[in-house]
């Protein structure tokens, strides 16, 4: 019987665990979230005014290739941890708006 009981006791306590770093887990994301830290920039996509950021691709986990807008015209540009490349500047944007919501 104290087997049985002994058992028990370590399932109760490895699930405890399991839900203690679940909510530690949680806890970090939301923090991270919360200060900026979650690596997007969805957020500024519906700005008002002459900028826009039209569109973000991750390309990897450090590098995202966006499409910046200003005015009539659109830009190419890898955004990276140390340096910004500018793929392609001032072509016009698409006449069918498919890629806005």
């Amino acid at each position: 019987m104290e087997e049985t009981g002994a058992g028990l006791y370590e399932l109760l306590r490895a699930f405890a665990a399991l839900i203690f770093v679940l909510g530690l887990m949680g806890a970090f994301a939301f923090l991270a979230k919360r200060m900026g830290l979650s690596g997007g920039v969805e957020a500024s996509i519906k700005r008002k005014g002459r900028l826009k950021l039209v569109e973000a691709l991750p390309l990897d986990a450090r590098r995202r290739l966006v499409i910046i807008s200003r005015d009539d015209k659109e830009h190419l540009v890898i955004l990276g941890p140390n340096q910004e490349t500018v793929v392609e500047a001032g072509f016009s944007a698409p006449d069918n708006k498919d890629h806005e919501e």
